[in-house]
């Protein structure tokens, strides 16, 4: 049983919290937040102890691994202060705010041979194992259009919530790298690797404000395909719109709606199609999470985390290494890049 301890103390960390208390290997042993109070409320709502130096945490011998749930930007001192300590990490998405800043995550974490994680809880329900099943067994033929969709709906009161949100230091960039990350990581994990991109991104709806509310990328795919990635949160709609990814080629098509599919269709019979149209197809117009971040339930988290504490003490790889949870960063910094430069198209190295 691996004694885990979460830094930081805001909705995320009770997502942290929640999903320690109910996974199979791990106990929540402490929390860290700067404020001694956050910190003492948080450990008497969870029974762990609480610490408002981070020197204490990382040096209470019982913890065996940090979940990060601090804002984006200020993922990697407390990263780099886990490694050095000898204590294995999950960090929240995205991993850190720029491809450079993982990297020295990456470095630090294997220089101090500790396990560095990343959060991806969405990659753990079953809609996406079983997509991705159908991908790595080549039901597609050849991939012709892939794309990512989150049309979702933050208000001006949520960004006002937190002097962090919407800025590019401590965000890292708005509807793409807070909102968007989870589909356009999933996107990769199933199409594969994109090989450039084209971008326009700007604000629309919102002020007070530095990042984007709404963008759009044009993609090509190293395998040929083509496809877009488009992310908002000024789409209002009364349920908030599902986040979906669509994928089509020349032997079949599947349109993924959060959870479930929308369309599962492919030339070919096969025994898993059965299973997924009694259990996994649906038409629901209902985002999780598209309107109310509270929405998502921590689910995913438990099998994320679970899978971390497996990998751990078996001595492989977890799926969600700092290498995989750097892509997605690795293709939004692009659109960035692009987006600064008038759509100036941009190769992915």
């Amino acid at each position: 049983m691996l004694t885990f301890g979460i830094i930081g103390a805001g909705m995320i960390a009770n997502f942290h919290a929640q999903a320690i208390q109910a996974m199979k290997g791990g106990k929540l042993g402490a929390i860290y937040a700067r404020n001694p109070q956050k910190a003492l409320d948080f450990g008497l709502v969870y029974n762990c102890t609480p610490y408002s130096d981070l020197n204490d945490l990382l040096a209470d011998e019982s913890i065996d691994i940090v979940t990060i749930a601090t804002p984006s930007g200020t993922h990697l001192e407390p990263v780099i202060a886990a490694a050095k300590a000898g204590k294995h990490i999950i960090c929240e998405k995205p991993l850190e705010i720029t491809p450079d800043r993982i990297v020295e995550m990456i470095q630090v974490s294997k220089e101090n041979k500790v396990v560095l994680a990343g959060i991806f809880n969405r990659r753990f329900n079953p809609a996406v194992e079983a997509l991705k099943k159908a991908t790595d067994q080549g039901r597609f033929g050849q991939l012709t259009l892939c794309d990512a969709y989150v049309k979702w709906y933050r208000s001006q009161e949520y960004y006002d919530s937190g002097a962090w949100r919407g800025t590019w230091k401590l965000d890292g960039g708005g509807a793409l790298m807070n909102q968007s990350i989870h589909t356009i990581d999933q996107l990769i994990y199933l199409a594969g690797d994109i090989k450039r991109l084209s971008a326009s991104i700007t604000c629309l709806t919102h002020d007070r404000i530095e990042v984007e509310d709404t963008a759009v990328a044009i993609l090509e795919f190293e395998n040929g395909a083509r496809g877009v990635i488009q992310g908002s949160t000024s789409c209002w709609s009364s349920n908030g719109h599902p986040a979906e990814v669509h994928l089509c080629g020349s032997e079949g098509s599947v349109f993924m709606t959060d959870e479930s599919f929308r369309v599962w269709d492919f030339k070919t019979h096969n025994i898993d199609d059965d299973f997924i149209k009694e259990n996994l197809m649906s038409d629901t117009n209902q985002g999780i999470g598209a309107n109310d971040p509270s929405d998502i339930d921590f689910y995913g988290h438990l099998r994320n985390f679970e899978d971390v504490v497996e990998a751990i003490k078996t001595g492989r790889e977890p799926l969600i290494t700092g290498e995989e949870a750097l892509k997605a960063v690795h293709v939004i910094d692009a659109i960035y890049r692009s987006a600064q430069q008038n759509g100036a198209w941009i190769t992915l190295e």
